[in-house]
């Protein structure tokens, strides 16, 4: 006979423990005014969290498109070979060379994530497990029900505290200072610096940010905490929250190790934003062409970009205006007030010669 119920008798986190300890294989369907889910385990490990095949409304899909890695257009696309074909979702991914197996893998476990945090919020619904009903694809993860109530429930009781940290949308947030070279980054605090820009508001990064929600909270708390950026006030015109609250804090550290890439994210968005957002974040600023100390700190800058360029490209820029051009520093930077920036790639690109030379 087949376990069911309904959760206001047993929660979700109880059933799928149950599944767990019991080891059980088969499809847990769960049904309510808010929506359907489906989890399938094996042998007591979640290796999937939607239907098979593809449809518009596929959990992966609307994942993949909510954190912009398929546009509506590959989805649309990935439909139609599916109608055409008959085949799942994940394979048409992998075989259409959309993502690589390592990729989807660790898409499939945000989404399983995600979709289960979602499930945990019910408190209302029907379920039903069927064992008969199993995931006839090669599974992309196992991932163990221990850790995964264990992180779902830690995303619960972190939502709770990012809406006291983050209580308006519609507070602006900006660049405060560079993290440490030497500073682990993790790959959301990457992806979020290019839109800290002293212009986006809350609720607009986490529209734009290629995060879900719960991941763009959990990385700007970090960058929050860590002092790399700033609430420098709220979008005038907007409706105010309805209470303030006190910012608590977290002693959690950042997880990935995504250097390289962040750093030139930072540089662009610094020149990019600076000149707005230094009007309104409370710490002083030096014009160039004041200070020898600025030159040498802009000149320090731009080498550093020189050597990001050269270990994405495999040489130094040829023209200097390539930096410029591919974003890797703002064209402000390069226009130093009292300085000429002078350089010139030498062996092919293999070296350079660059310097700040007084225009006085």
């Amino acid at each position: 006979m087949a376990l069911q119920g309904n959760l206001r008798d047993f929660s979700g986190t109880e059933i799928l423990q149950l599944l767990g300890s019991q080891k059980k294989t088969g499809c847990l369907f769960i049904e309510a005014s808010a929506g359907k889910f489906v989890v399938y385990v094996l042998e007591g490990r979640i290796v999937s969290a939607r239907p098979p095949g593809v449809s518009k409304d596929d959990p992966l899909l609307r994942f993949l498109q909510r954190i912009r890695r398929l546009t509506e257009e590959q989805a649309l696309g990935i439909i139609t070979l599916h109608q055409e074909s008959r085949r799942d979702l994940e394979d048409l991914l992998v075989s259409g060379h959309y993502m690589d197996e390592p990729d989807l893998g660790i898409y499939v476990e945000r989404q399983i994530l995600d979709t289960l945090l979602d499930l945990m919020r019910w408190t209302d619904g029907a379920y039903r497990f069927d064992p008969a009903r199993r995931w006839e694809e090669a599974p992309r993860v196992r991932l163990g029900m221990d850790g995964v109530l264990i992180e779902i429930a830690r995303r619960a009781d972190e939502e709770k505290r990012y809406a006291k940290v983050f209580p308006d949308p519609n507070v602006v947030l900006a660049l405060r200072d560079l993290p440490d070279p030497d500073e682990p980054l993790s790959e959301e605090e990457r992806d979020l610096f290019a839109l800290v820009d002293g212009r986006h508001t809350l609720a607009e990064i986490e529209d734009e940010a290629p995060l879900t929600a719960f991941e763009t909270r959990d990385a700007l708390n970090r960058m929050l905490e860590s002092n790399w950026i700033a609430i420098i006030g709220r979008r005038e015109g907007a409706p105010p929250p309805v209470a303030p609250v006190e910012v608590a804090r977290s002693n959690q550290r950042p997880r990935s190790l995504v250097r390289e890439l962040a750093v030139a994210a930072i540089m662009a968005v610094l020149v990019l934003g600076a000149r707005w957002a230094a009007d309104h974040i409370e710490t002083p600023r030096l014009r160039p062409g004041t200070s020898d100390v600025f030159a040498a700190a802009t000149l320090r800058d731009l080498r550093f970009a020189l050597e990001l360029y050269r270990r994405d490209r495999g040489r130094y820029p040829l023209q200097f205006d390539q930096l410029v051009d591919d974003r890797w520093v703002g064209p402000e930077q390069t226009r130093l007030r009292g300085y000429i920036v002078q350089y010139r790639a030498l062996e092919g690109g293999q070296s350079y010669h660059l310097e700040l030379v007084s225009d006085r």
